[in-house]
């Protein structure tokens, strides 16, 4: 593209000179030509860090805490026949939303809802368009009115990143088996400082960690460091398989790897995690996938 450019501005400088009759091109080159390269340069340089940070995705992961049946039931509903629809409408695809397999045997049942956002004021202005559309105001009508004697949660969670630059966008997982079967691993690394957390996000990118994962197969879906939350600094990342079994075959390949037994044992990426907390979890029947 730069050099197109270049050569559109030397034929362009021609054209100029033959019509005004200048016999020699280096006659207007250092005054017209020099100063429309560095403005080239100067554009295509902001085009380039405009379309890089495009490319690189912001995520919200909502995490609502319900206890009854009835509630369950209305954070369906709406994400199913409301929520979804509208989102794809305005511009928002591949919407994840996962119940953990625990949820079965706990008391603080919740619910994840994955949102990939190509910017910010997307991800801003997401509910304000919805809200204008009557169907969707209509078919949330008992999450969006529910009266306070009977919410539809005990509270929710709301969590921001900013997709890591080696995986800049959401990758939908290729699996093969029945879609219940899936089994999607959501992991989460707190760091003691911010540079401690900083060094666990270079041994993702720059140490290598990401194309580990992607040889091995973990069909990841995201990797995205916390920007906003209630555990920072931190950052999380998805993966997902065929079914339990599949998860840990690959666990235990991963764990036996010669190249993660390198990386792991570098000594600038010791001791870089206070905290992981794993979450496994099966996507609901009207998840995207």
């Amino acid at each position: 593209m730069f050099y197109a450019v270049n050569i559109l501005l030397l034929q362009l400088t021609s054209i100029y000179c033959k019509t005004l009759k200048i016999l020699s091109f280096r006659e207007i080159y250092p005054a017209m030509f020099q100063k429309a390269f560095f403005l080239s340069v100067s554009f295509l340089s902001t085009i380039g860090l405009l379309n890089a940070q495009q490319k690189q995705e912001f995520y919200e992961i909502k995490v609502y805490h319900f206890n009854t049946k009835e509630q369950e039931d209305i954070l369906d509903g709406y994400y199913e026949k409301a929520f979804i629809p509208a989102a794809h409408k305005a511009g928002v695809k591949s919407i994840g939303v996962f119940k953990p397999v625990s949820n079965d045997t706990v008391t603080d049942k919740r619910l994840y809802v994955i949102l990939p956002f190509a910017t910010t004021a997307q991800m801003i202005n997401l509910m304000q368009q919805m809200e204008k559309n009557p169907e969707y105001m209509k078919s949330g009508n008992d999450y969006i009115n529910a009266p306070y004697t009977a919410p539809p949660y005990t509270r929710y969670e709301s969590i921001l990143l900013n997709a890591f630059t080696t995986a800049p966008v959401m990758q939908l997982p290729r699996l093969t088996s029945p879609k219940e079967e899936h089994i999607y691993e959501l992991r989460s690394y707190e760091g003691y400082t911010e540079k401690i957390y900083r060094n666990k996000v270079h041994m993702f990118n720059e140490g290598g960690e990401v194309p580990l994962f992607k040889r091995l197969n973990f069909n990841a879906v995201f990797y995205a460091g916390v920007i906003a939350g209630s555990r920072m600094p931190n950052l999380m990342y998805m993966t997902s398989f065929e079914n339990m079994k599949d998860r840990d075959a690959h666990w235990d390949t991963f764990r036996s790897d010669n190249e993660w037994k390198a990386l792991s044992a570098k000594p600038e990426y010791q001791k870089n995690v206070s905290k992981s907390d794993i979450i496994l979890m099966k996507a609901t029947r009207y998840s995207d996938y």
